[in-house]
């Protein structure tokens, strides 16, 4: 027998006997661990006015292939006759056709040609908005007009209101961003395209109403939806500022952390579990890109969208980002090992590294979910049960006091009734008390 197979049974051989409430509890965690998938970023950008001029500053293509055509069929769904129920004139079929077109010019072309035939047709304007103005004040005029002539449309109209409320926040005009943001949330319709509930939160932050915030979480939380990049870590950032002016990680060192210290500290690991990317970005360990029309949930594209719009929060909070670098890379000393299976939150999605790679450009490096190197207690005990294995029998011959006719015996009836004799048991509770005291090393 090989040395990896040996290695293997060995391993075998230790697993069935590990199960504990705890460990039980991270399987079920992990059994419900679903396939990464893409989400519509609820606070993207526009092409013409943001993505394309800076594609032309920099001659770099910030959306992938990928992200435009799920946002393509999005559109395709939403504006054409399945999701705004047009009326079947030409204007509407030639407009229902644009969203398939590749070519970004060739888009905008035909949305000028379809106003021509009726100039109030508001899906010709909702694309001229979004990848034709060059400035943000050019989308808002576009938006307005939009909604004006969608008014019999909820669809349409709930989309402009949507982007209408985003250009309000661009140009400073918070309250009425809120204003339409709180209508959004009483409206089902919107539902569709974005989450709400995170531009209201960002928008709350720009005008630094954190009481407001505080109480519009507190909401969310009662009703268990608390379950967002943006809703975790604003909650560790409002928690920060409780005791980020007193934070020094010199002082804290010397003595105990208080009990308002320990939620602000507790509020951070439960951020970063949920999404372990993001504080390398706030502490500006690696470089930020454009974010994405589309995110993976937990993964490293909404880290990038979630730092994109709310670094500067953090940096105006004193001691919020001091507290963040003193603490954030302890959070992966309580997830239990490995550190995919989860702790607080659901096993981390399967595959998401994957599907970040084809929502975010080549230029960027795509940030993994943090390894643990294996400990070393825990390969001494594979090397120690590796000397003792006994690939004949499948156990560890431990020196006994036993009567070799008597361990034939016993050896004889656990083949016959396929229950294991006392040597067995013993070797079994050898085995698990190593194992737990090379785990309580390594952690």
């Amino acid at each position: 027998m090989s040395i990896v197979d040996r290695v293997v049974s060995v391993v075998l051989h230790i697993f069935p006997f590990l199960g504990s409430s705890k460990s039980k509890e991270n399987d079920s965690k992990a059994k419900k661990a679903t396939d990464a998938k893409p989400f519509r970023n609820s606070l993207v950008l526009f092409r013409g006015a943001e993505y394309h001029r800076y594609k032309e500053q920099t001659s770099r293509e910030p959306l992938t292939d990928y992200d435009m055509s799920l946002t393509m069929l999005e559109y395709q769904a939403f504006f054409t006759n399945e999701g705004a129920k047009l009326e079947d004139d030409p204007a509407d079929l030639l407009m229902a056709s644009v969203w398939k077109e590749p070519d970004r010019m060739q888009r905008v072309t035909t949305a000028h040609k379809v106003l021509e035939m009726n100039p109030q047709c508001s899906a010709a304007l909702v694309l001229l908005a979004e990848e034709q103005a060059a400035t943000i004040t050019e989308s808002e005029e576009l938006f307005r007009q939009a909604m004006r002539a969608s008014e019999r449309n909820a669809n349409l109209c709930a989309y402009c209101k949507l982007r209408l409320a985003y250009c309000n926040r661009k140009l400073g005009k918070f309250k009425e961003a809120i204003k339409l943001y709180r209508d959004l949330l009483k409206d089902d319709h919107v539902v569709v395209m974005a989450n709400v509930q995170e531009n209201l939160i960002e928008c709350l932050l720009e005008m630094q109403s954190y009481s407001e915030v505080s109480q519009f979480l507190a909401k969310q939380e009662e009703l268990s939806l608390i379950k967002s990049t943006s809703m975790c870590y604003t909650i560790a950032l409002l928690k920060a500022k409780a005791v980020g002016e007193k934070f020094c990680p010199e002082t804290v060192s010397r003595r105990s952390l208080n009990s308002a210290e320990l939620v602000a500290v507790e509020a951070i690991h439960r951020a970063v579990e949920l999404n372990p990317h993001v504080p390398k970005y706030l502490l500006e360990l690696k470089s930020l890109v454009l974010p994405p029309e589309h995110v993976c949930k937990r993964a490293d594209s909404e880290a990038v969208a979630y730092a994109f719009h709310h670094i500067h929060h953090w940096k105006r909070v004193e001691g919020a980002l001091s507290l963040l670098g003193s603490t954030w890379e302890g959070t992966f000393r309580r997830i239990p090992f490995p550190l995919e299976r989860g702790h607080i939150f659901h096993a981390y999605p399967a595959h998401a590294e994957s599907v970040d790679r084809q929502l975010l450009p080549d230029y960027h490096e795509v940030s993994v979910f943090p390894q643990r190197d294996t400990p070393f207690f825990m390969v001494f005990t594979g090397v120690l049960c590796f000397s003792f294995h006994d690939p004949d029998s499948g156990g560890i011959p431990l020196p006994s006091g036993h009567d070799p006719v008597r361990q034939d015996c016993h050896h004889r009836l656990s083949r016959r009734t396929g229950e294991a004799g006392p040597d067995r048991h013993f070797r079994h509770f050898f085995l698990l008390r190593l194992f737990f005291v090379s785990r309580k090393f390594s952690s």
